[in-house]
């Protein structure tokens, strides 16, 4: 299995910034990708960016592109979302998940609040 514990939510301004950390622990040799969703009270849940954990083009929704930045720390088992020019639309609720071979996201961190302010 694998852990995830994530940390650095919180509220913000508009227009201002959050760093999301993602650490995962345990079975790390199995993770492929790692995943960012948001879910906003409503709403589906989404998928705003993925990276590669071993290189490759990182994936970013349209919402959040040229915003957010999707990083892999120091090739540790610590993904990163630098989120930039916040704005209300972003408020939700941030998960972390990693992908394994086969392609599906299995397993999920606790979720961290972000709330934007006008």
């Amino acid at each position: 299995q694998v852990q995830l514990v994530e940390s650095g939510g919180g509220l913000v301004q508009a227009g201002g910034s959050l760093r999301l950390s993602c650490e995962a622990s345990g079975r790390t040799s199995e993770i492929h990708a790692m995943g960012w969703f948001r879910q906003a009270p409503g709403k589906e849940r989404e998928l705003v960016a993925r990276i590669w954990w071993n290189g490759g083009r990182p994936y970013y929704a349209d919402s959040v592109k040229g915003r957010f930045t999707v990083a892999r720390a120091d090739a540790s088992s610590t993904g990163l979302l630098q989120m930039n020019s916040l704005n209300v639309d972003d408020t939700a609720v941030y998960y972390c998940a990693t992908m394994t071979g086969n392609g599906s996201y299995i397993y999920w961190g606790q979720g961290t609040q972000v709330t934007v302010s006008s």
